[in-house]
């Protein structure tokens, strides 16, 4: 697979030429109609066995080999080079498919409404292949133990159909809000966190093919720290013991003592010693009340991985990645307008309505661009494409982490699904 990034003057013909294929594999790939102009700066995924390098100013065997994980002796004979000649700037050199590693894969659904939308049922049924776990979010606690069902119908047999299982995802969300004082009612009560628990049981052998009970507790007050550890301890216990794997959501730290409700309840030691897995929410740097910037800027999603690994092993680490970018209405004002979330396909849409150049900010590995509407106002893009969701499969694979999973379906990017099936083997359960 390769990705291509656009230049000025270039088009999907042009392009399937260049690689030697079908201009037509190049649409399907990208999800492209045949009318839509390309934009400048824009990434393409290419459907091709392997991929091309052009060799840059400095570039040697031994160096291009080091960057792809190959031998420099086997990279020289699958181009015909000697293995000790210099490489001249602009030779193609061509790259033979990675290896891929096992990894799994969740992906939260959110039905809206009282029902499940055939569109977001046929979003699931089209992702599902490349899916561990399909998580419907969410059960809502209740201070008496109950839970607040949500609507499901449906999803249970497209994860059937499609080999999935299912991520059961219980909250503590309480008229639409993480409610720390719902969360504390519950960590209070052992009578109320047995109801509970046989709840949650009984609802998820009611609808089938859930393998996971996922917590997802958010905002708890710092001093109910200990007491989720021990509900975590005490839900492990019970619901191993009827099949079920656990796991919890944590909000993204980087050190034990990091001070703030959304993340002092969150023991990341703990949870590693406790649970099957967990999920590291590495996601809204950029948020829609905040300033603009990457959603998931590289650095401090390698930091957040990089602190859980000093307080679990990897093999129990889920790496959050949104599937959505924002559009700010400049300038940026504090308490002003929010951002408006938009899929990878819209915003390159946005961005080819309005004649915009797609830059690509490498230290955040994450696409941008500027525009200004039809009112006069400016705004400003974060989104993400091929080029940062591989960067975050390349650091998956370096720190040897369980998996992906992905806020949220229902934002359409058809070259995230092709970058999993080439890095990766979905694991099934």
């Amino acid at each position: 697979m390769q990705i291509h990034v656009v230049r000025q003057g270039e088009s999907v013909w042009g392009i399937s030429q260049a690689y030697g294929i079908n201009y037509q594999n190049i649409l399907q790939a990208n999800q492209l109609a045949e009318t839509d102009q390309l934009v400048v700066g824009q990434a393409l995924v290419i459907p091709i066995v392997g991929s091309f390098y052009w060799v840059q100013q400095g570039d040697s065997l031994y160096s291009v080999a080091q960057r792809f994980g190959l031998n420099p002796n086997n990279l020289a004979q699958i181009n015909g080079l000697n293995p000790n000649q210099q490489l001249w700037v602009g030779l193609r050199l061509y790259i033979p498919p990675m290896e891929k590693t096992d990894a799994e894969v969740n992906i939260y659904i959110e039905p809206t409404g009282e029902t499940v939308s055939q569109a977001l049922l046929d979003d699931a049924r089209s992702v599902g292949q490349y899916l561990t776990y399909l998580a419907p979010f969410s059960y809502e606690a209740r201070r008496d133990g109950s839970i607040e069902l949500m609507p499901i119908e449906g999803i249970p047999e497209v994860a059937r159909e499609t080999g999935a299982s299912l991520m059961m995802v219980v909250t503590n969300l309480e008229e639409g809000q993480f409610s720390g004082d719902l969360g504390r009612a519950i960590l209070q009560s052992e009578a109320v966190q047995e109801v509970l628990l046989e709840n949650i049981v009984e609802e998820a052998q009611r609808i089938g093919s859930v393998s996971d009970i996922h917590f997802d507790f958010e905002f708890l007050p710092g001093d109910q720290r200990e007491a989720y550890n021990n509900f975590l301890r005490r839900a492990a216990e019970y619901l191993h013991g009827e099949g079920f794997l656990i796991s919890t959501a944590l909000a993204p730290k980087t050190s034990a003592e990091q001070a703030g409700q959304w993340y002092e309840a969150h023991d990341y030691r703990a949870h590693g010693e406790i649970v099957d897995f967990v999920v590291l929410m590495t996601y809204e740097w950029g948020y829609s009340g905040g300033p603009p910037m990457a959603v998931s800027p590289i650095g401090p999603v390698e930091d957040v991985i990089q602190y859980a690994l000093t307080e679990m092993p990897a093999n129990k680490i889920m790496m959050g990645q949104n599937l959505y970018g924002y559009d700010w209405q400049l300038p940026f004002v504090e308490g002003g307008e929010y951002a408006r979330a938009v899929s990878p396909q819209r915003a390159l849409e946005i961005a080819r309505e309005n004649n915009a150049v797609i830059q690509y900010d490498y230290e955040a590995q994450a696409p941008n661009f500027n525009y200004v509407d039809n009112e006069g106002n400016a705004h400003k893009v974060w989104f993400e494409d091929a080029r940062s969701i591989q960067a975050k499969f390349n650091l998956m694979k370096r720190l040897g982490v369980r998996g992906i999973s992905y806020w949220k379906l229902g934002f359409p990017f058809p070259q995230n699904w092709l970058l999993i099936n080439e890095n990766f083997n979905v694991v099934k359960r």
